[in-house]
C-alpha cells in the first residue's frame, strides 16, 4: 500500500495503533515466489484479538517455518472500513500492508459464534468472495479454526476448510502440503482440498452433502469424495512440554484485553460440568511440566519487558501442586529483581477457601472471580457444579480479610428445570455477600448469562429459554437487589438468542448470516453494535424459524455436528443427561 494512503487512513480514525503493525516482537519474513503467504485473521478488533492466545500461538507456529510468512489482519472498527470502502482499498495486512486477497490462505480463528458476520465483512473488505463454491484458484484458500469449529456447519458454505480440535501441529502440515502444491503449480482447486483432506483434522465441507426432512430436522450427512471421512475427529496435542509456544509475545502499542504474558499450564478439566463446552474442546486433560513452565515464564519476560504474567488454565487449581508451584515461582530471583506479578485465574472455591492465605502474598491482588452459576444447591447438583455455598461465602470473607477489594461472580438464568426458588438462592447469595463485605470499599461484579445448551454438552438436546422468560428473570432480580457494592450486569438475552441458534445451527443458517450482514449486521458481539431486528427480519425474509434451533431436540434426532468426533461419544451424554433428570427427580 502507498505510504500516502495508509497515512491518510490513519489520519480519519480513531485508533491508528490498531492497524499499524510494527510492533515488538512482530514478524518481519520476505515475500518470495515460493513461500507460503498466510493471512491469519482474528475476526474481532485488534485488543480483543491481541488477547487471544490461541491466535498468538498459530501465528507463532506458522512464522517459526522456514518457507511460511504469516501476516495479522483484524476485524476493523466501522471508522477504518468506512475509510477503506469509500477510497476503493482493500483491507491489508499489519505486517507488509499486503491486500489479504494476494495470500494464498486466509485462515480465520472462530473463538465466538457472534463474530460470524465479522468474517463476511473481513472477506468483503479485502474482495474475497464469501462462499467457496464463488472462490476459484485465484483467490486465497479460506481456512477456520478454533472453538466454533466443534459445530461448523453455520458457516460451511464459506470456507473451504475447517481443522478441528488443536490446530498447532495440523497447521504445520496444512502448510507444507500446500506449499508442496503451490510450487508445483497445481492450480485446480478442487485437487488442492482433496489433498488436504488427507490430514487428520481437516473437514472440507463441500465434500459433504446434508439433505433435511420436511419437518427441517437433518435426515442424512454423506460424504460425496474418497478422502472425506464420514466422522472428523478433532486433532489433539498430546505432549504440552514437546508443542510450540511463543516466547516473543508482540508486544502492542495501544492498550489490549489481556495486556501480560499468559502462560497456560495445562489444557483440560478434571471436571465434568453439564453444560460447559470448552471441556470437550480441550479434553483430555494435560499438564505442562514446572520445568518448562519456567523456562517459558523466563523467556518470555525477558522478550517482552512485561511486568505481569498469568498462568491460565480451565481450573489452575487441579495443577499439581499449585501451592508448591507458586512458591517456586515467587523465589524466582528476576521475578524478585523486577518485581513482576503473577496471577491465577479459574481458581474453584475451594481453592480460594484453602489456598488464599498462603498464595496471597505471591500473586497480585487482580480480583478473585468465582462462578457458583446456579442459586440453588439443588440445581447446582444437576448441573454438576459442586460447590457449598457455605464455603463460597467462606472464600469471600477471606479475600476481604486479605485484602482483596474486587470479587467477581458469574451465575447463569434459564438453567433446565430452573424455577423461582433457584432465582431467589441468586438474590440471597448476592445479599449475604453484600453483607460480607460492608463497611469497605469492596466491589461485587456480578455477570448473569442466559443458559445456551451448546453442542456436545449433556445438554445438548435442552431448549433455551424465551427471551420474554429471560428478561422477566432479570426483571425479578434487579427489583430485589438494592446494595449499592452489587453492580448487576446481564447479558442481553437477545444476543445469547442469535448466539444458541449460531451454536447449534446447520448449514441453511448461511443464508441467515449473509442476508443479515446485508442489512448491517456486524460486530455482532458488542452490545452498541447488535441489532437483534435485523437478525429477525433476516430469517422473516428467509423463510426460516428461529425457534426451530433453540427448541428442544430428540435424543435419537440427527444433529448438525454429529459428524465431529471430539472424544466423547453421542450415547455417553445422553446417558448422563438422562441422569442429570433422574437426579432431578430423586429417582
Amino acid at each position: 500500500m502507498d505510504i500516502k494512503d495508509f497515512e491518510e487512513i490513519l489520519e480519519q480514525v480513531e485508533k491508528p495503533g490498531r492497524y499499524l503493525g510494527g510492533e515488538w516482537n512482530a514478524a518481519t519474513k520476505v515475500h518470495s515466489k515460493d513461500t507460503l503467504k498466510i493471512a491469519l485473521c482474528f475476526p474481532d478488533i485488534y485488543e480483543v484479538g491481541m488477547s487471544h492466545l490461541g491466535f498468538r500461538i498459530i501465528y507463532g507456529v506458522l512464522n517459526s517455518l522456514a518457507d511460511v510468512v504469516c501476516e495479522r489482519v483484524f476485524c476493523p472498527w466501522p471508522d477504518f472500513s468506512g475509510v477503506l470502502l469509500k477510497k476503493d482499498l482493500p483491507l491489508f495486512s499489519l505486517e507488509s500492508r499486503t491486500p489479504i486477497n494476494k495470500f494464498d490462505i486466509v485462515a480465520f480463528t472462530l473463538a465466538y459464534e457472534m463474530s460470524f458476520t465479522n468474517v463476511l465483512e473481513v472477506l468483503r473488505l479485502s474482495k474475497i468472495p464469501f462462499r467457496s463454491k464463488d472462490r476459484g484458484i485465484e483467490q486465497p484458500i479460506v481456512i477456520g479454526g478454533g472453538t466454533c469449529t466443534l459445530n461448523p456447519e453455520p458457516v460451511a458454505d464459506f470456507f473451504d476448510l475447517f481443522v478441528v480440535g488443536e490446530g498447532e501441529e495440523a497447521v504445520i502440515e496444512l502448510a507444507d502440503a500446500f506449499r508442496k502444491m503451490k510450487i508445483s503449480g497445481q492450480n485446480d482447486k478442487s485437487k488442492i482440498l482433496a489433498e488436504l483432506a488427507k490430514i487428520d483434522g481437516v473437514y472440507v465441507p463441500s465434500f459433504y452433502k446434508t439433505e433435511y426432512d420436511s419437518d427441517g430436522k437433518i435426515n442424512t450427512f454423506l460424504s460425496m469424495h474418497k478422502n472425506a471421512p464420514s466422522v472428523i475427529k478433532k486433532r489433539i496435542v498430546k505432549n504440552l512440554d514437546d508443542s510450540f509456544y511463543p516466547t516473543k509475545y508482540i508486544v502492542p502499542y495501544i492498550n489490549i484485553v489481556h495486556d501480560r504474558v499468559v502462560l497456560e499450564i495445562m489444557r483440560g478439566c478434571a471436571h465434568r460440568c453439564r453444560f460447559c463446552q470448552a471441556q470437550a474442546h480441550y479434553k483430555p486433560l494435560r499438564m505442562r511440566s514446572e520445568e518448562k513452565i519456567l523456562s517459558l515464564i523466563e523467556e518470555s519476560l525477558n522478550n517482552t519487558g512485561y511486568e505481569e504474567f498469568s498462568l491460565m488454565s480451565l481450573s489452575s487449581g487441579d495443577y499439581p501442586n499449585i501451592d508448591s508451584f507458586v512458591e517456586r515461582l515467587s523465589n524466582m530471583p528476576m521475578l524478585k529483581e523486577k518485581g513482576i506479578s503473577t496471577s491465577l485465574s479459574s481458581l474453584r472455591v475451594e481453592d480460594v477457601l484453602s489456598r488464599l492465605p498462603q498464595l496471597i502474598k505471591k500473586v497480585k491482588k487482580t480480583g478473585i472471580t468465582l462462578a457458583p452459576e446456579a442459586g440453588s444447591e439443588r440445581l447446582r447438583k444437576l448441573i454438576r457444579k459442586d460447590i457449598d455455598i457455605e464455603n463460597l461465602l467462606k472464600a469471600i470473607r477471606v479475600a476481604k480479610e486479605e485484602g482483596w477489594r474486587r470479587i467477581k461472580l458469574y451465575f447463569m438464568i434459564g438453567l433446565p428445570t430452573e424455577n423461582r426458588s433457584d432465582i431467589d438462592g441468586i438474590l440471597d447469595i448476592l445479599k449475604e455477600t453484600a453483607f460480607i463485605t460492608k463497611g469497605n470499599r469492596f466491589d461485587i461484579g456480578v455477570t448473569l448469562s442466559p443458559f445456551i445448551p451448546k453442542p456436545f454438552t449433556s445438554f445438548q438436546w435442552e431448549g433455551m429459554g424465551s427471551i420474554e422468560e429471560l428478561l422477566e428473570k432479570e426483571a425479578y432480580i434487579r427489583g430485589r437487589l438494592n446494595s449499592r457494592n452489587v453492580n448487576l450486569k446481564f447479558h442481553k438475552p437477545e444476543l445469547s438468542f442469535i448466539e444458541a441458534i449460531l451454536s447449534r445451527g446447520d448449514r441453511r443458517l448461511s443464508n441467515i448470516l449473509e442476508r443479515a450482514f446485508s442489512l448491517g449486521a456486524k460486530l455482532d458481539g458488542w452490545d452498541e453494535f447488535f441489532k437483534f431486528d435485523i437478525w429477525m427480519d433476516a430469517f422473516d425474509k428467509e423463510g426460516l424459524d428461529p425457534a426451530f434451533y433453540t427448541k428442544r431436540r430428540d435424543f435419537h434426532e440427527t444433529l448438525p455436528w454429529d459428524h465431529i468426533n471430539v472424544g466423547v461419544e453421542k450415547e455417553t451424554l445422553a446417558k448422563d443427561a438422562e441422569e442429570a433428570i433422574k437426579c432431578n427427580s430423586g429417582t
